[in-house]
Parts: C-alpha cells; structure tokens; sequence
C-alpha cells in the first residue's frame, strides 16, 4: 500500500507502492446500442506532502503539469535520471519536423507519444509525461492507457507566479488546483498528487523510481 516514509534525521521521502493501482472496468456497450461508454478508471487518490525525496515504483506513469514549461522542463531535467523515460509532445513535434506536413503536425505527434507512452508502460517501463497542458482533456489519454495496463498513475503540479500563466491557462489551472486540493483526481485515476510551489519544488532533491531499501 501506498505511504509516507521517512528517513530520519537526514531526508523524508514519500513512497507510492505498486500495490495500489485501483480497479477498472472494461468498456461496455450501452443497453440501446450506442457507442461503449469509457470504462470507469475512478480510484482513492492520496494527496502527498512536499518533501525532498519521492518514491515511485517502478513502472509508473508519473505526469508533471505545470502553467510554465519553463520551470517544468528545468524540474524533469534537474530531477529525472533516466532520460529515456522522460517524454513530452514538444520532444515529439521536434522530431517530425521537416518530416510530416505542418498540417498533420500536431495530429502526428499526439499519435506518436500516445504509443511512446504504451509501448514503454506494457513494457512496465516508467514514464514521466511532461503534461502538454493543464485541461483533463490534456492528460485523460495517457492516464487511461496506463489503467488499461494497469500501471501506477501519479501526478505533480508545479506551481508559478501569476506573471507566468498565459490567461488561458488560468481557468484549467484553477480547477486542476481545486480538485487536486480537495483529493478529487481520483476521478480521473490517479493515485496520488502532490502540490509543489517555488519553494517546496526546490527542496525536491531526487524523484526515484525504484522499491525502498530493504531494512537491515
């Protein structure tokens, strides 16, 4: 099960087990023959303290939303030691460009880290998503092909100052805010989310994806 953990005097570290990974239901069709509705991917989401270490288990989908991609990118880059775990439409797009139509663009790419991220979680190989933006809509695909496979879902919202969020980001962003305040993303299968302003995102020294040391 999922839990705090601490290393004392030195570090606190959060740890996320692989145990807790919620339930889901396949897709069903409706009673008058309509098209499937999306298969319920609603589990208990835990709302993480802050601390200097966090403890995912292997083979997690780990998504970082932030308004500022700037300061997001510098978080993952300062943080995620297995590069190839780290993946993002921008990475994406940069690679098909020249490649593909400027028109088809955005459609490629979207493609192309969707099964990015499948190929890599049915491998039980960890990602960390750098969230394309702050709607659900923006991280809803990810987070159901993850529950499809039965993969730990965790999230990370990197706060900013107000100067650095675009006016369109300010609605997305405060419902994100809400919901992940008042422990509601499990609606949308997470299993954990955790906060980070200025501060308490600096404290963050390392992001690990491996099971706790065994005690001697």
């Amino acid at each position: 099960m999922m839990g705090v953990m601490a290393s004392r005097p030195q570090a606190r570290s959060v740890k996320i087990s692989d145990d807790e990974r919620g339930g889901w239901s396949s897709d069903r069709p409706r009673r008058d023959g309509g098209p499937a509705r999306p298969a319920d991917i609603t589990v208990h989401c835990r709302v993480l303290r802050p601390a200097d270490r966090l403890r995912y288990s292997p083979g997690s989908l780990l998504i970082v939303a932030g308004a500022s991609h700037a300061e997001r990118d510098a978080f993952l880059t300062r943080l995620i030691e297995d590069r190839a775990s780290l993946l993002s439409l921008e990475k994406v797009r940069s690679l098909l460009a020249g490649r593909v139509a400027a028109e088809e663009l955005e459609e490629r790419a979207s493609e192309l880290l969707a099964a990015a991220v499948a190929k890599r979680l049915d491998a039980r190989e960890t990602v960390v998503l750098a969230a394309p933006g702050l709607a659900r809509e923006q991280r809803e695909p990810f987070v159901r092909i993850a529950a499809a496979l039965k993969r730990p879902r965790h999230l990370i919202l990197l706060e900013t100052s107000r100067d650095q969020v675009g006016e369109d980001d300010l609605a997305p962003l405060n419902e994100l805010r809400r919901a992940l305040d008042a422990g509601e993303l499990g609606a949308e299968g997470f299993q954990t989310a955790l906060r980070l302003g200025g501060g308490s995102a600096i404290e963050v020294k390392r992001i690990l994806f491996r099971p706790p040391p065994r005690e001697e």
